[in-house]
């Protein structure tokens, strides 16, 4: 599902990837969004980025953190308020297609 600029988006690091699966889970259950990417950055760092409208993202991340700290530990959160087309370059390394 590759970002093209039009949208939030809405992003989770976590260290391991069952927190992150278990934010993924939360936050695409809290509000209308997509899972467009994932990354292993490296060190057992794993980000979860979604994409939506912003109240979905802000809700989204918001149940994520959430989840995340409840197994595990959660490292970063931020909610991008529709960034630059340019920006889906970077997001969509590991896109996902369903």
């Amino acid at each position: 599902m590759r970002y093209q600029g039009e949208q939030a988006i809405g992003l989770i690091e976590t260290i391991g990837m069952v927190p992150a699966l278990l934010a993924a889970d939360a936050m695409l259950k809290a509000g209308d969004t997509e899972l467009i990417s994932y990354e292993n950055v490296g060190s057992t760092l794993v980000t979860v980025i979604v994409r939506g409208d912003v109240a979905a993202c802000e809700a989204a991340v918001k149940a994520g953190a959430e989840a995340a700290k409840s197994i595990g530990k959660l490292t970063a959160q931020n909610v991008m308020k529709r960034p630059v087309p340019a920006v889906g370059d970077v997001v969509s390394v590991h896109d996902v297609d369903f």
